[in-house]
């Protein structure tokens, strides 16, 4: 369970990093760069869905799963990274329609 309840922490947190990398870029102007880390992080959300999917499984089978503060911190950090990556997509496509209009 360790195993799982650290991956979608590390997860989670590598599609918020990848999600400011992107909005960095998109305030330069670097509109494809930033694409291709909202690609990185939609990976990595991918991998950290995957954890909770393994969690979600064990316990629809009948797995007691002991709720510790240890997994309602990954799981708000799973949360947090999908509401900050929706937010850094609508931000990079607003920078490309402003049309490489830096701030």
């Amino acid at each position: 369970m360790l195993q799982a309840v650290m991956g979608l922490i590390v997860h989670s947190g590598n599609t918020k990093s990848e999600c400011m990398e992107a909005l960095k870029l998109a305030k330069t102007g670097k509109i494809n760069e930033a694409k291709e880390k909202i690609n990185l992080a939609n990976e990595a959300l991918i991998n950290a869905h995957h954890s909770q999917t393994g969690l979600l499984t064990k316990e629809a089978s009948g797995e007691k799963i002991e709720l510790t503060m240890l997994l309602i911190h990954a799981q708000d950090h799973l949360m947090n990274a999908i509401t900050f990556r929706d937010l850094a997509i609508e931000m990079v496509e607003l920078y490309e329609r402003l049309g490489g209009n830096t701030i």
